[in-house]
């Protein structure tokens, strides 16, 4: 790697390894996305009810019946809006995780933006509900956004390349 060329080797490995992480919560919810397409024109309320009996579950007990109502609210368009929606966020992760890989400035600010988007959230729910799962996930999107920070600081400071002189064409 020629010095002023690229990022930092480490910066570089890192980067990459959040694009490997973006692709693959853009796979997760592609698969779910798909998950919902295939429940399109099934009767929800007797799959719900059906997992509740598999789970041996009280049915009547609040937390499975707050399950039953959602089932018996959710249509046809609303499942179709949901997966819409997956499909969408996946391919922003997708995106995101190519721009990443080809190491494109823009992809850099759009991870540390939408790694600092949750940050807040998580902070106020560790302060609700402190927990391991809490805990870990304000840290990874505390990691990525300070390993954005670093990329973009280092495609900034980094020195560019020695230009060759232009010879002046004769006419």
């Amino acid at each position: 790697m020629p010095d002023g060329s690229r990022h930092h080797a480490p910066t570089m490995k890192s980067v990459r390894a959040v694009a490997c992480l973006e692709a693959a919560k853009g796979a997760l919810v592609l698969i779910a996305a798909t998950g919902l397409l295939s429940l399109v024109h099934e009767n929800l309320l007797a799959i719900a009810a059906a997992l509740i009996e598999h789970a041996h579950l009280n049915p009547a007990a609040k937390y499975p019946q707050i399950f039953l109502d959602a089932a018996s609210r959710l249509q046809d368009t609303r499942l179709s809006l949901l997966a819409a929606g997956a499909a969408l966020y996946s391919a922003a992760r997708f995106i995101e995780a190519y721009g990443l890989l080809h190491e494109r400035a823009w992809a850099e600010v759009l991870a540390a933006a939408s790694g600092a988007i949750y940050v807040p959230f998580e902070i106020l729910g560790l302060l609700h509900h402190p927990g391991w799962p809490g805990a870990i996930l304000l840290a990874l999107n505390v990691a990525i956004v300070a390993i954005m920070l670093q990329a973009l600081h280092d495609r900034r400071t980094r020195r560019p390349a020695p230009r060759a002189e232009t010879q002046k064409m004769p006419r």
